[in-house]
């Protein structure tokens, strides 16, 4: 299953080309330490929430938008040693020395997946999502994930894949954990789903609100809803 590497962050909207660029052109690097996929997704639909959001993550400014990115493994030995090349390389000092955005805000972690799902198709948008999940739910979560899976690509998604927290360390500033609101004996999940368009987004989620499916989850959640983070994202690198 893939190994994933996830990253939250608060970039100045202003920022947006000098963002894009930064993450292109570090994106050969990244290949050439060992991460076979790499997204960088700039905020589109992000709401805000009434427990926890994303922007609250990242404790994002007025004119500051919240990216959610990630970068994709074979397993988590190939993240480690791809680690341990970027902590030395001296390509990778002279980049950090030119972030176009506030780097001590942001949120990273690296996540074992535990769904992995996927059609046939281009990824033009993304949903991500920040899940607060009791560790002893964690077979009935896959369960769960695994059964909505099947709901989101029936109804037009290209992949969906949910990932459970396996190094998320705490942050000075931000981390997972205060995101997701987390309490003693959970844990934290980062997913997402893949869609072909915003427009395929928008008609697949109107469409699969009507689904007895989705009514039947909703009321069997093994975890607390009302702390999820969710937003929509469009899709600025990849590589």
């Amino acid at each position: 299953m893939t190994y994933v590497e996830g990253f939250v962050l608060a970039v100045p909207t202003a920022n947006k080309e000098a963002y894009r660029k930064h993450a292109a052109d570090a994106a050969p690097l990244f290949k050439e330490f060992g991460v076979a996929r790499m997204v960088e997704c700039w905020g589109d639909d992000v709401p805000d929430g009434k427990v926890n959001d994303f922007k609250g993550a990242v404790q994002a400014k007025p004119d500051e938008t919240v990216v959610f990115s990630w970068f994709e493994y074979p397993d988590k030995a190939t993240r480690d040693a791809a680690n341990e090349k970027m902590m030395s390389d001296p390509r990778m000092a002279q980049m950090g020395g030119e972030m176009p955005f506030d780097g001590k805000r942001m949120i990273i972690g690296g996540f074992d997946s535990i769904v992995d799902d996927r059609a046939e198709g281009k990824t033009g948008y993304a949903d991500g999502y920040i899940v607060p999940v009791p560790e002893a739910n964690k077979e009935a979560y896959r369960e769960l994930a695994q059964k909505m899976s099947g709901v989101f690509l029936d109804y037009g998604a290209t992949r969906v894949v949910e990932a459970w927290a396996d190094d998320v360390p705490d942050g000075k500033v931000t981390d997972y954990a205060r995101a997701a609101h987390k309490k003693d004996g959970e844990t934290v999940v980062y997913s997402w789903v893949e869609w072909p368009s915003k427009e395929a987004r928008t008609k697949g989620w109107e469409t699969m609100m009507a689904d007895e499916r989705m009514k039947a989850s909703s009321e069997n959640t093994p975890f607390d809803g009302a702390r999820m983070i969710y937003g929509g994202f469009a899709p600025i690198v990849e590589a």
